[in-house]
């Protein structure tokens, strides 16, 4: 007999049923009142099954008036039970053979009017031949039978007997399959179970060890396929879960509906590009069972006091302050003296004072307590030679048992002063050393600064660039310059009249006035010019007035340099006091080289300048905006949160360069947050980094976004190959954005965020970056407050900027702030500071244009569903729904003061129903959105291309061509939306008399009517009519909407 298969693929945007904004789906397709389903898929809403469902087919019957019910249900783990998430009813009439079948998508429907459903499914329908099967499933077994796994554990052994003994089959009698590799247990034909096909994948015990499984845990198979009138049962067989962290051959045999973690690897491509939950051990104490007992630190069990969101990770610090009294050499006199402090195979060295007995070192070593690999810890001084060998002056040894632990706020270890011993220990020798030993975490105040073993292979000035650091960027001024007039200015060339305009330069910033409206040596201006500059204020003030004598040519008249101190700073829109200042001019001409030094008088100038401390400098864009307070610290407000953000790791990260003939990556995490910037440590060499550092910030403003990029360090002191590129530039790995207002307060949120970089081939997931974040609130009454506030300072509203101003004003303050942050130490380089500001966030991309334009129609979307709904009332689709509205429609008209009460009640109830599926995580970058995964690699390939462009001419002329077409279609629409404007124009405007004559004489007789009936009746005539019945409609156009159409626009008009 044929078979009727259909193959659930997939579902997406599924309706959340847990209670937690996700759900456990799966589906049920119903075939002539038989029943079989499919997997669970745990917490997904755009599930993945790719399973086929077989029912016999008997094609002598007639199947046109008969239909396949595919129904989803979300599972209840904790409750037996399921919900409705919709259902598909599909026609036999018409199903395609096999071969011919296509993936379709079908909307899911509800099963009665008040159900909540959306989605749709992903289906292929088709009619299979019978199949031949001439393999006989009872045949002997083969000579040399695979190894036999045997089921021990009891409650596994008993639940296999009970369901195999009436078949006779004993347990250990169950075979693996030369070929499938599948043991199957089949329930007994004449018992009344409704067990279905139990089925276990062997794996070859000699591959895996066997270990005990301890803890219990329920495992589930579900039901395959049974008759519609049967009972749905579910046997649970109870097993023994396998300890955290172990690895157990018995999950590997469990089938996939009874593992759910292979369920979560069937959908992990998709969610490749997802958050996902973790549950780090923040804030933890030193494990116990240390390796050698006692009471030193390797067994404490010591609580730190900070870093609550972070996992502790335990280090053994160093700090070699100073020595005194060494010996002299006996060939050179003097002492050159150094220490080398050693742990296993771990070694860090000070550096070496010449000719000094009682040098001071100061300098700390911190060794990681997972890497330790000695229980002793030996400092060495050596006097270092030119030639040779270096000399052995003497030895400490630390007996890392009697190591004392310390926990911050306590004060820091006093260093002790210890009598230097010889080679063998057996003796002292002339001497004496003062350290300090102690074990803390990443919380100790000598963390930043000291010397890490696991960064032993930096030397030179890659030390400085593998310690994490905490940056402020420079406090910013928007400095406005209003150019009014200037006086008695004469020009080069006496004989006609000057076309003036002023050059304003501060640094690398340069604007210009326009040129004079009137040609005069007395010119008039009054334009502001605007530009950014940074405490301190190193630059000056240049200004210059010029000749526009040529087109190609101008002269110079005058200038003068101003500091920028000079100008007083204004907190408001006050005005400022102008002023007048002296013009100077160097000679001119060729010959006279001694008068081109001598100064002279020649005109002034008339200004008006101000440090403006009202509004806030913008460095970033204003989507990712990470500061909203002014630059005058007299108008910040008090601050209405705290954020918390633990630094944690990096999972799977990418090999980014080469290094020895392999890939290599030195990770380092960088974050962002108001003036504050934050640096991580680089972890050398691994693609798995744990950082576990944890910053603060104030928040001033809930609206706000946090950022955070990882990059790869590499300036290390050499030995990097950077793609082949003689000036190295850190790469970037992945950013992550975190907009403060979507998260709860007083939260914790661990997540692992996806680190994904857009490249010329596409969109790539560089590794997960896995923080700690909490968001802690001080005033609830201040954050409402602050959320009926302005976004911006008030400045910005009373003295805007142009669109033009802003843009150019940003590009300036980021160049200032990667100027200032490169000269620090360690620098934070200007190709991070530019990736974690988007500075190329402006540029063309088709790309974001068809993101941005699908953002667009996914807002006009529900515009869109209630006018749908409205017509389907209006043609009574569902006569329920339509009485319904009618109801409501008569009782706003008799009663129109609960109009808006309705209104606002309605919002009320929706939001309240919308709770149960808020987002349980803040939103992270979606690859669908941005339009990444679809796009074209010639779009890409522009969108990377620079600015002016580099490409061929040919290449160049094929874009431009594009975008034409793009243009004209969007010109299209512009004049399809002026047509209509001047459609309703042309009512009044009597450019068709007749058309405006008709109206006029509607509108009079219309407000004849208006004025004498009232207005509930006009309402509810006009409301039937709307909502008549199809009967009494006419599938004509209205008159109305024939009468505007009519209406003449200017595109008669137009060339």
């Amino acid at each position: 007999m044929k078979q009727l298969v259909v193959e659930v693929i997939d579902a997406h945007d599924l309706m959340p049923k847990d209670g937690e904004g996700s759900a456990s789906p799966f589906v049920e397709v119903d075939f002539q009142n038989h029943i079989s389903r499919t997997k669970t898929v745990p917490k997904s809403l755009d599930p993945i099954w790719n399973q086929k469902l077989s029912f016999d087919f008997d094609e002598t019957q007639n199947h046109q008036y008969q239909t396949i019910d595919i129904s989803v249900y979300h599972e209840k783990r904790l409750i037996e039970g399921r919900s409705f998430l919709g259902r598909v009813r599909i026609s036999c009439s018409n199903i395609a053979k096999e071969g011919e079948e296509t993936y379709q998508r079908f909307h899911l429907e509800n099963n009665w009017f008040l159900s909540a459903v959306k989605g749709e499914i992903g289906l292929k329908i088709y009619i299979s031949p019978p199949k031949k099967s001439p393999i006989n499933p009872r045949e002997p077994p083969i000579s040399n039978p695979p190894p036999t796994r045997v089921v021990s554990n009891p409650p596994i052994s008993s639940a296999l007997a009970a369901v195999t003994k009436a078949d006779g089959v004993p347990v250990s009698d169950i075979q693996e399959e030369p070929k499938k590799d599948v043991l199957k247990i089949s329930p007994s034909k004449d018992s009344n179970s409704t067990l279905p096909v139990v089925e276990f994948r062997i794996e070859d015990p000699a591959k895996e060890p066997k270990e005990e499984i301890e803890e219990p845990i329920e495992a589930r198979q579900e039901t395959t396929q049974l008759h519609k009138q049967q009972t749905m049962q579910r046997p649970r067989i109870v097993v023994q879960r396998r300890p955290q962290g172990a690895s157990s051959s018995m999950n590997r045999s469990i089938p996939p509906t009874m593992n759910t973690s292979n369920s979560e690897a069937n959908s992990s491509n998709q969610d490749d590009y997802e958050i996902r939950d973790t549950n780090p051990q923040l804030g933890e104490q030193w494990p116990n069972g240390g390796g050698y007992g006692g009471r030193g630190w390797l067994s404490g069990e010591r609580h730190t006091s900070t870093y609550d969101l972070v996992e502790q990770m335990f280090y053994l610090y160093v700090r070699v302050m100073k020595a005194r009294d060494l010996p002299s050499s006996s060939i050179t006199g003097g002492c050159d003296p150094y220490v080398e402090v050693k742990l296993g195979n771990y070694k860090g060295r000070t550096k070496h004072f010449d000719k000094k007995q009682n040098p001071e070192w100061n300098q700390v070593f911190a060794f990681s307590k997972e890497r330790i690999q000695s229980s002793a810890l030996e400092v060495f001084v050596k006097d270092k030679e030119m030639l040779g060998r270096d000399d052995y002056l003497g030895r400490v040894v630390f007996d890392l048992n009697e190591v004392p632990t310390r926990v911050p706020p306590d004060s820091p270890l006093a260093p002790q002063w210890y009598r230097l011993e010889d080679r063998r220990g057996t003796g002292k020798v002339r001497g004496e050393i003062m350290v300090a030993v102690w074990m803390g975490t990443q919380a100790d105040e000598a963390f930043p600064e000291a010397w890490h073993s696991d960064a032993a292979s930096v030397f030179g000035e890659g030390v400085h660039n593998v310690r994490s650091k905490v940056y402020v960027s420079p406090k910013l001024w928007y400095l406005r310059l209003n150019v009014i007039e200037a006086q008695d200015v004469i020009p080069n060339d006496r004989n006609r009249l000057p076309d003036l305009f002023v050059k304003v330069q501060v640094g690398n910033q340069v604007l210009r006035t326009k040129i004079s409206s009137t040609s005069t040596t007395n010119p008039v201006w009054n334009e502001d010019l605007v530009f950014v500059v940074a405490e301190p204020f190193e630059e000056q003030l240049v200004i210059t007035i010029e000749d526009r004598v040529h087109p190609s040519k101008e002269d110079v008249l005058g200038q003068i340099s101003l500091p920028l101190d000079t100008f007083d700073k204004r907190l408001d829109y006050r005005p400022v006091h102008s002023r007048w200042f002296n013009l100077e001019k160097y000679g001119f001409g060729v010959l006279e080289a001694d008068r081109r030094k001598e100064l002279k008088f020649s005109s002034r100038i008339h200004l008006r300048a101000s440090l403006e401390g009202g509004y806030h400098v913008l460095d970033e864009s204003t989507l990712y905006i990470s500061d909203q307070r002014p630059t005058a610290k007299q108008l910040w407000k008090p601050p209405v949160g705290i954020l918390e953000v633990g630094i944690l790791s990096a999972q799977g990260l990418l090999p980014m360069k080469m290094k020895d003939g392999r890939g290599s990556t030195d990770a380092y995490c960088i974050a962002k947050y108001g003036q504050k910037w934050v640096r991580t440590r680089t972890i050398l060499n691994t693609f798995s980094p744990k950082w576990n550092e944890q910053y603060t910030w104030e928040v001033y403003d809930p609206c706000t976004v946090i950022t955070l990029g990882v990059f790869d360090n590499c300036h290390l002191g050499g030995g990097e190959k950077h793609n082949g590129s003689n000036g190295a530039k850190d790469s970037r790995i992945g950013k992550v954005r975190i907009r403060l207002s979507t998260l709860e307060a007083h939260k914790l949120y661990t997540h692992s965020y996806p680190l994904l970089v857009l490249h010329p081939n596409g969109v790539k997931k560089m590794g997960e970056l896995q923080l700690a974040v909490r968001f802690t609130t001080l005033s609830l009454a201040n954050m409402i407050y602050i959320y009926g506030n302005p976004l911006l300072p008030k400045m910005h509203y009373l003295q805007p900027f142009t669109v033009n101003q802003i843009e150019n004003l940003r590009y300036q303050a980021m160049n200032i702030v990667a100027t200032r942050l490169s000269r620090a130490e360690p620098p934070l380089r200007k190709e991070v500071i530019e990736y974690m500001l988007d500075v190329d966030s402006h540029v063309w991309s088709m790309r974001r244009s068809k993101a941005n334009f699908f953002r667009i129609m996914s807002l006009l979307s529900g515009m869109i569903s209630v006018t749908r709904w409205f017509r389907e009332v209006c043609n009574w689709r569902n006569p329920i729904t339509s009485v319904l509205v009618h109801i409501l429609f008569l009782i706003l008209i008799w009663y129109p003061e609960l109009i808006l009460p309705t209104v606002f009640l309605y919002m009320f109830l929706i939001g309240l129903w919308n709770y149960r599926f808020r987002p349980r995580h803040p939103p992270h970058m979606d690859t669908k959105l941005s339009w990444a995964e679809a796009v074209n690699p010639d779009e890409l390939d522009e969108e990377f291309d620079t600015f002016p462009t580099s490409k061929p001419n040919d290449l160049v002329r094929l874009r431009y061509d594009r975008l034409r077409s793009v243009a004209g279609r969007i010109q299209t629409v512009v004049g399809d939306i002026a047509t209509q404007g001047e459609r309703v124009q042309s009512l009044l405007s009597w450019r068709d008399p007749r058309a405006t004559s008709l109206f006029i004489v509607f509108c009079l007789c219309t407000a004849a009517v208006l004025y004498a009936t009232p207005f509930r009746v006009v309402a509810l005539v006009a409301g039937l009519y709307c909502l008549r019945h199809p009967k009494f409609r006419s599938k004509l156009p209205s008159v109305p909407g024939n009468f505007f159409k009519r209406l003449p626009p200017q595109t008669d008009s137009l060339l």
